[in-house]
């Protein structure tokens, strides 16, 4: 009997304007473990990035059982769907033994995930910047502070998806355009204070943020606070704030502007290293 774990870090995506593009993955994880032997039934999840693996590599299949160990909030904007197709792409190359490398499950992911914001950052760590399968990482400092607000509205990324206007206008293209520029300018030279007030987004924030009360308080709020600027993280409902001191003030007014009473805070770093085996008989 085979079995490998496999640790996947989750991603605070877009950061405003990055729509689709920008992701920074986090430290909070979830643990894949996967064991050659007869198969319990799968979630569709596993079962379509099983299905993807044994095409892309012509492995013959095999039966094996699947345990997702969860940290990282589900519906909330954090990458969780990326984090388990990547998890069991991953440990299913250290079972058979197949030679995908990092860009190869990158790529399968981000075709299941239909967008590469969030596989990028769960394969390669860091702050990625994804244009199609062409990925940029640049290493975080362990200074920047990443304020998760979290509340218990669950929100499914198709019905997101669905909000977003066919088109926008030349004005708030050419402003969201120059705010992803600025932040990615920010994160590759590492002059984290250059983020402040580029977060301002005309792709998919102000359509999204219907569904989430309390987004604009809780920006205002984080910001006054002493953040560099916050968003909706991903397609929400979590709010991520950036910071680079006074990370429990700036929660402690983010959760005060909430209108949910059981919204919570995470407090996070960057992780720098992206998906790990963290245990195989292989090894």
């Amino acid at each position: 009997m085979q079995q490998v774990t496999v640790r996947v870090p989750p991603s605070t995506s877009n950061l405003g304007p990055g729509f689709d593009c920008l992701g920074v993955a986090l430290r909070l994880y979830n643990k894949i473990t996967i064991t050659r032997r007869a198969s319990s039934r799968h979630i569709p999840i596993v079962r379509e990035a099983a299905a993807a693996f044994f095409r892309e590599t012509n492995c013959k299949r095999f039966d094996f059982s699947c345990t997702i160990s969860n940290e990282v909030p589900i519906a909330r904007g954090l990458g969780s769907s990326a984090t388990i197709r990547v998890g069991l792409l991953l440990a299913l190359n250290e079972i058979a033994r197949t030679k995908l490398t990092r860009r190869s499950i990158f790529a399968i992911a981000a075709a299941l995930e239909k967008h590469p914001d969030n596989a990028a950052p769960a394969v390669f760590g860091g702050f990625t910047v994804a244009r199609g399968l062409e990925v940029q990482r640049f290493t975080v400092s362990s200074h920047l502070l990443f304020v998760l607000l979290i509340p218990s509205i669950k929100i499914a990324t198709v019905k997101a998806r669905a909000v977003l206007p066919k088109s926008i206008s030349h004005a708030n293209a050419v402003r969201s355009a120059g705010n992803a520029a600025a932040i990615t300018a920010a994160f590759a030279s590492g002059a984290y204070e250059n983020l402040r007030g580029n977060f301002w987004d005309g792709f998919h924030q102000p359509y999204r943020e219907k569904f989430i009360p309390h987004f604009s308080d809780c920006v205002e709020a984080a910001e006054r606070a002493g953040a560099l600027g916050a968003f909706l993280s991903g397609s929400g409902s979590a709010i991520c704030a950036i910071a680079l001191r006074n990370a429990d003030k700036i929660a402690v007014a983010m959760q005060a502007a909430c209108s949910s009473n059981d919204a919570q805070t995470i407090i996070a770093r960057a992780d720098n290293f992206g998906a790990r085996t963290i245990a195989s008989p292989n090894r």
